[in-house]
């Protein structure tokens, strides 16, 4: 009997080792969820093999935080457990920068200054309330560069469990793009047009501080045109993006030329156009102006390429408030926020991997962009909302406008959802197939290699604001009412996409779904919930050990 039972103990040793040491040499996971939520896409995976030495990750969510919190943690954990698991370079640690109370306002300084900032959020617990401060925010290390990734989704009017389902789907692409900013040396080029007026450093300073991280930024003017067109043309092809950032002076048929042969030649491009003149800032100092329409010398260009910016102003019901001054209070003035209809507040719906998952994004003065007949793909990335419509101009635009209450019956019926941010791909014919060229080119094409543009029509899109020590503010934050719009993360979507190769930006496209609890209820039978979670499992437990116990006395009893 003794030799019989050590037989059996000795190939069960024996059939341990062999799975230890298979394990060892085939390893593989499994992903039974239903949306394969740890499933690393091929980019992502593709992206982490390229980590040589040690690529370090601080996440600071780490605390006391209610479930929604809690479960953005534990998702957070479990994706980077998967690429530790394909790459064990990846070394990640969870952090409290309030653990240590001694030093807690130090360390609350150095994340401020690195521009790691916390949000406060109400934990409910037995009817108590409690302000709690979260810093849902990852660093990543690679040698000597680092680079911030946030964790959290800022969504306008959105609960905590709505913010977190959509950051939890939005974590893959924000390490993946976090660790490909480290790992990766910068490559493309990315030119700012320069000499038509276009918006100061300072007025898109935010944007070109974060696109710098992935991308060699630099000036581009087009003044050398008039001089020698034929070397700024040569000049302009070096690089692999030209941004074109609120041109305020038209552009002469050369200059013209020159970015048309970039398109033509599969360079890439991002417009922000303004066609009618009128100024925010200039509003809110005289309280009234002119919105007349503005003549840029693009017409024509746009046109070869299939589409038309009108010089007509949207004006859309669903609108960002403004900040006016009412009066006074005593000895300090009475601000309050209205709805300016000019404005409009645009959700993204389009299904594409640009607006995937997007925010609210602010628009200012913006103008409708008809879609032309022609071999170029287009597709509409945003768009107004079912009440919105165009306006003619010159018009009169006042602050007292504020006022306005117009009835969804006032819009024309079948009009709304205008096209404001268009997407353009495929072979672009030159404006000048047909012409005489401003200027003789020994490299003139007619038609070129396929290329990207996306046409955006309101320059103030990318336009960010300051602080009083005129240090740009982050882009698509406004500092009057507080509120926070997506408009920086749909500019960078848009670098992402037109120079992306490694298709990083599909990632967007993933989606997950969340089993969150219901609070209410949970409130509502916080005893019998007790009950199910707590005591349930100790019973089942119980009772499996009591039942093992008895069939074993049975057992050996004989």
């Amino acid at each position: 009997m003794k030799q019989k039972q050590a037989k059996q103990i000795a190939i069960t040793l024996g059939l341990l080792i062999v799975i230890n040491v298979l394990g060892n040499l085939v390893f593989k996971r499994f992903d039974l969820t239903a949306d394969h939520r740890y499933t690393l896409s091929d980019t992502s995976m593709t992206i982490v093999d390229k980590a040589k030495e040690p690529l370090y990750i601080d996440v600071y969510l780490e605390g006391s935080f209610p479930g929604e919190f809690k479960k953005l943690q534990s998702e957070t954990q479990q994706l980077l457990e998967e690429f530790k698991a394909k790459n064990s370079n990846v070394i990640f640690q969870f952090i409290n920068p309030l653990e240590d109370e001694n030093t807690s306002e130090a360390t609350l300084q150095k994340l401020y200054d690195r521009g790691l900032t916390p949000i406060n959020i109400t934990v409910n617990h037995k009817g108590k309330q409690t302000e709690e401060m979260v810093f849902p925010w990852a660093e990543v290390r690679y040698g000597d560069r680092i680079t911030k990734v946030p964790l959290l989704k800022n969504m306008m009017g959105a609960s905590t469990a709505q913010k977190v389902e959509s950051s939890v789907q939005h974590l893959e692409y924000a390490f993946a793009n976090g660790f490909n900013t480290v790992i990766e040396k910068r490559q493309k080029k990315i030119a700012v047009i320069k000499g038509n007026g276009e918006l100061h450093e300072l007025l898109i300073g935010d944007f070109l501080r974060t696109v710098k991280e992935n991308y060699f930024i630099g000036p581009f003017t087009l003044d050398s045109v008039a001089s020698n067109p034929v070397k700024t043309n040569l000049d302009l092809k070096k690089y692999d993006l030209a941004l074109i950032a609120k041109p305020t002076e038209a552009f002469s048929d050369a200059e013209k030329q020159v970015l048309d042969q970039f398109m033509v030649n599969g360079g890439k491009s991002l417009w922000l156009l303004d066609q009618v003149n009128i100024e925010m800032d200039s509003l809110m100092t005289t309280g009234e102006g002119l919105a007349f329409p503005r003549d840029l010398n693009l017409d024509d260009l746009f046109f070869k390429y299939g589409i038309r910016i009108k010089r007509d102003l949207v004006k859309d019901v669903m609108a960002c408030p403004i900040t006016l001054a009412t009066g006074q209070q005593g000895n300090a003035t009475q601000y309050n926020q209205y709805p300016w209809l000019y404005a409009p507040a645009v959700y993204a719906d389009a299904k594409n991997p640009i607006v995937t998952n997007l925010d609210v994004i602010k628009f200012d003065f913006c103008n409708p962009i008809e879609l032309l007949q022609n071999s170029i793909q287009k597709t509409v990335l945003l768009h107004s909302s079912p009440y919105s419509k165009a306006v003619g101009t010159p018009i009169p635009v006042a602050l007292n406008m504020v006022a306005e209450r117009p009835e969804p019956a006032s819009f024309p019926k079948g009009g709304g959802l205008i096209p404001l941010a268009v997407l353009l791909e495929g072979k672009m014919h030159s404006v000048y197939e047909n012409r005489i060229p401003a200027f003789k080119d020994p490299n003139f094409k007619a038609v070129g290699k396929p290329g990207k543009m996306i046409v955006i029509a309101d320059g103030d899109v990318i336009r960010n604001q300051y602080d009083k020590n005129y240090q740009p503010l982050e882009l698509g934050y406004e500092k009057w009412t507080g509120k926070m719009y997506a408009n920086k993360e749909f500019l960078l979507n848009c670098v992402n996409y037109l120079l992306d190769d490694s298709g990083l930006i599909n990632i967007r496209n993933k989606e997950v779904k969340l089993a969150l609890l219901d609070t209410e209820k949970v409130k509502e039978n916080y005893t019998f919930t007790q009950i199910v979670t707590v005591v349930s499992p100790l019973v089942i437990l119980g009772i499996f050990g009591l039942f093992f116990t008895l069939l074993r006395k049975r057992r050996y009893a004989r």
